[in-house]
């Protein structure tokens, strides 16, 4: 019985150190960062160039790596009003989630003030990342976008220089659609035709949030032409997702296609170069427009740190904290000003052309987001596969709208 009694007593004093140890451990970090790029090599170096910039001591938590998993970690931080987390990093599907439940601070009287706000693009910011209220709810970490991705040997094969109008968008997906290839390929599987639903619509200058647009309902024609009119596009696609649509793009399969990133799977596979598959300028249709993403620094509402969290945001919005998200990640400027000093390649190049001659936009996305990209993709298979009207697409479409946004 003794014994127990010691080993009791043994115990009560190592939680209370613990805990005491714990506590102490908190009070000496400045804010609470949970981030999605601990496991990236830079990251340490990274960390290292915003505690010097800001002088904070910057806690950092860790992110789930699987994408369902930190979405309902996240959901019950922000819910709960749970504010051991400061701030937070996000992409634009949990922003779009979010920016109206009033659980992330607005930053735009203290962070992205006038003269930061307008190096930003605008559409980006419009339609990712400000509320319903009006309020910016975040800094975005960098510029990604949806690319124009062309496979130079084709377009030199069938005559092209390049693809700059819708009529050369025709002409060059019917010359390069033989011999069991073709001109146009596209990820259509339900929750990811969502990207090319959107980008088309866009191109003939439409509203996605608007399916009586007539513009909207060309878009879809077209599409649904690339399959059975022009046989430019295969049916099957409607299976694929973007591992399959870059191994065909990779195997010669497609001669353009529209892609995220910088080309690592071409660059890996040595499809890539300008003499081979490359980005290219987006064509013009009735608009030349691209969409862009990405990962967002949000403030907690509930976070007691808010003075440390804005000189945070402030670092990671500012030019220096673009420059080391460039240095340490690769990750292009969001920022107009800091693209121009960053080094030039034929990417940086391009997202710079991309940045100053397209309407760049975010993606529409709505609150409650995979149910409305699922239904949509949905709806977009049964029209390619003539189980309903182009109409009777839109006429859905607009129902979703209605029921979703």
């Amino acid at each position: 019985m003794k014994k127990n009694n010691y080993l009791l007593i043994l115990v009560s004093i190592t939680l209370l150190l613990f805990g005491l140890s714990f506590s102490i451990s908190a009070a000496d970090y400045d804010l609470t960062l949970y981030s999605i790029l601990t496991t990236d090599p830079d990251f340490s170096d990274w960390l290292n160039d915003v505690e010097t910039a800001t002088g904070l001591k910057i806690n950092v938590i860790a992110a789930p790596t699987n994408s369902d998993t930190r979405q309902q970690k996240v959901t019950t931080i922000l819910s709960s009003g749970d504010s051991s987390i400061d701030i937070l990093e996000l992409n634009d599907e949990m922003a779009s989630s979010f920016k109206n439940s009033g659980w992330l601070a607005p930053l735009q009287a203290q962070v992205l003030t006038a003269d930061i706000l307008k190096y930003f693009p605008d559409g980006y910011v419009s339609d990712m990342i400000t509320s319903r209220q009006g309020d910016i709810i975040g800094v975005p970490g960098y510029s990604g976008y949806l690319a124009f991705w062309v496979d130079q040997q084709k377009l030199d094969k069938y005559g092209f220089d390049s693809i700059d109008n819708k009529e050369d968008f025709i002409a060059f997906a019917k010359a390069a659609s033989v011999d069991g290839n073709y001109g146009y390929g596209g990820s259509w599987e339900r929750t990811y035709v969502f990207n090319e639903i959107a980008t088309f619509v866009n191109l003939f200058g439409g509203d996605y949030f608007d399916w009586t647009n007539p513009a909207n309902k060309e878009a879809i024609q077209f599409m649904y032409d690339m399959v059975h009119k022009w046989q430019v596009t295969p049916i099957e696609q409607l299976a694929d997702k973007y591992e399959q649509l870059n191994q065909k793009f990779i195997d010669g399969k497609y001669a353009m296609i529209f892609m995220w990133g910088t080309g690592a799977e071409y660059r890996a596979a040595n499809r890539y170069g300008q003499d081979q598959i490359h980005m290219a300028m987006m064509p013009e249709f009735k608009t030349r427009s691209i969409f862009t993403d990405s990962w967002s620094y949000v403030l907690n509402s509930a976070s007691k740190n808010k003075e440390a969290a804005y000189k945070f945001l402030r670092y990671v919005a500012g030019e220096q904290g673009m420059l080391s998200a460039w240095d340490n990640f690769d990750r292009f400027p969001a920022r107009s000003d800091v693209a121009k000093e960053i080094p030039e390649n034929e990417i940086t190049k391009m997202y710079q052309r991309y940045s100053e001659e397209c309407i760049v936009r975010g993606r529409p996305m709505a609150p409650q987001t995979m149910e409305f990209i699922t239904q949509m993709g949905t709806i977009f298979q049964q029209a390619m596969q003539d189980k309903i009207t182009i109409d009777e697409f839109c006429q859905q479409a607009q129902s979703f709208v209605e029921q979703y946004k």
